[in-house]
């Protein structure tokens, strides 16, 4: 054995330009380590794991069709998966180790040690920008610094790729079946069953968001009550969709689309530009992984310690019904609609001053689609203390964001059967009409906080 690949966050065979070097270098091995300590001690959720397993025992046996053999060989920590991949390439003469890079520090420090031993045994390591169209560090302003505002980041990212025009390699094998055991360390719950893992079928959910979601989604992706948005976040997390692939078959759809990036079709896109930012910012700041506000300034707010109003916010018990479907939506699903992810996030950390490390823990613990560059760049946004987050003085209101985006409370009642006969007009906020009825202690719990009172005391304490 010559050449090794070890899968990452990188699930998918095809659209993987790392895997398909590695193969072209004659690869016939990859390894994969299950690391549940590290997982755990990155707070991944137990749905996530599950899918992620899932998909790992897809891949083995879709690699063995191609006469790959995937082993799959417990790590249970970081500095686990060092001693074990050496040991590997010791015991089988690999030569060559490729893989995909990963931006969090951990494994940025992981990667650094692995390197240091490959070079004691001459073995070469070779790392891919598998998860990112602009290579990390590659999007720099006029200063040679990371952008800290996303617009010119948007800008320099969107001509960079317009100039780049690249493409992906092609898949280089024909079938050759080998033969597999299933590994026992990918047992599991199968929590994320209802997340599909084959190939065939993820094939045609990307067509059917492309060819008849994606023009919509500008007007529909904010209403939690219709399927509005992709679905295709968990796959992005662990790699199994491949970004750039996406950006193909978008732009073989609609060619002109990176140059209308104020038509509604680009809309989508622009997410995909935040989800690139936000990496770009892990990579560039260490702090980031660390837990550390990116705006120092912001280290002066003294959030509230109070367990009872977090314990209320995670059990969807705060009294706003819209934030209270969407907590119990993300207890239920291990997933939760985008806008009321910024809601949620909102309410914590103005309606209730509590530090939004705290949040995004309580997110990476329940999410499948749980990715630290992304969660920590959502809630830091949210509490204003991130790179071009919002500022502190906006505090989303949410009545008003329940009227705008579930005005008839369609989401609100899937997730709280109890106010299924509160009225229209009054289901944002049905305190009054519950009090007026005498149902205001068997139907609903009371707000655990003022919206009024509660903005003051938050630009009070942001304001230092």
């Amino acid at each position: 054995m010559d050449t090794l690949f070890w899968f990452r966050r990188d699930l998918r065979l095809f659209s993987n330009e790392a895997l398909i070097q590695a193969l072209n270098n004659g690869a016939k091995h990859a390894i994969f380590f299950v690391s549940e300590k590290q997982w755990q001690q990155h707070q991944a959720a137990p749905i996530q794991i599950d899918l992620l397993k899932r998909r790992v025992t897809y891949l083995q046996s879709q690699l063995a069709d191609y006469g790959i053999t995937l082993h799959i060989i417990e790590a249970p920590s970081f500095s686990d998966c060092t001693r074990e991949l050496i040991n590997f390439c010791k015991a089988n003469d690999v030569k060559h180790v490729i893989a995909n890079t990963e931006y969090e520090l951990n494994e940025v420090n992981r990667d650094k040690a692995i390197l240091h031993e490959c070079d004691e045994l001459s073995i070469t390591f070779t790392l891919y920008e598998g998860d990112l169209i602009a290579p990390a560090g590659s999007v720099k302003n006029q200063s040679n610094e990371m952008y800290k505002v996303f617009t010119p980041f948007k800008r320099a990212w969107l001509k960079q790729y317009q100039d780049t025009h690249f493409s992906l390699p092609q898949w280089p094998l024909t079938s050759e079946p080998i033969k597999f055991d299933e590994s026992d360390l990918l047992k599991s719950d199968g929590c994320s069953d209802k997340w599909p893992v084959d190939d065939e079928t993820l094939s045609t959910v990307v067509d059917n968001f492309i060819c008849d979601k994606l023009t919509s989604y500008d007007d529909q992706r904010d209403i939690p009550s219709v399927k509005g948005t992709s679905g295709l976040s968990p796959y992005l997390a662990l790699g199994i969709v491949s970004t750039k692939q996406l950006l193909i078959n978008i732009q073989q759809r609609y060619p002109d689309i990176l140059t209308t990036s104020k038509s509604k079709t680009f809309t989508w896109i622009n997410e995909l530009v935040w989800r690139e930012f936000y990496r770009h910012l892990i990579a560039e700041f260490p702090k980031l992984s660390r837990g550390d506000n990116f705006n120092e300034k912001y280290n002066a707010v003294v959030w509230r310690k109070s367990e009872s109003d977090f314990k209320a916010w995670c059990e969807g018990r705060t009294g706003y019904p819209l934030v209270d479907a969407a907590m119990l939506q993300l207890k239920q699903t291990g997933w939760m609609h985008n806008r009321l992810r910024m809601v949620v996030a909102s309410f914590l950390t103005k309606h209730l001053l509590i530090d939004w490390r705290k949040g995004e823990r309580f997110f990476m613990q329940h999410l499948i689609d749980g990715d630290l560059a992304s969660n920590n760049g959502g809630w830091q946004w949210a509490a204003s203390t991130g790179c071009d987050a919002q500022p502190y003085f906006r505090v989303f209101n949410p009545i008003r964001q329940s009227e705008r985006f579930d005005p008839t409370g369609k989401f609100i009642r899937k997730y709280l059967p109890e106010l299924e006969n509160v009225p229209d007009k009054h289901i944002n906020f049905p305190h009054t009409y519950l009090a007026a009825t005498g149902k205001d202690k068997e139907c609903y719990w009371p707000a655990i906080v003022d919206h009024k009172a509660a903005r003051e005391r938050a630009l009070a304490a942001f304001k230092v």
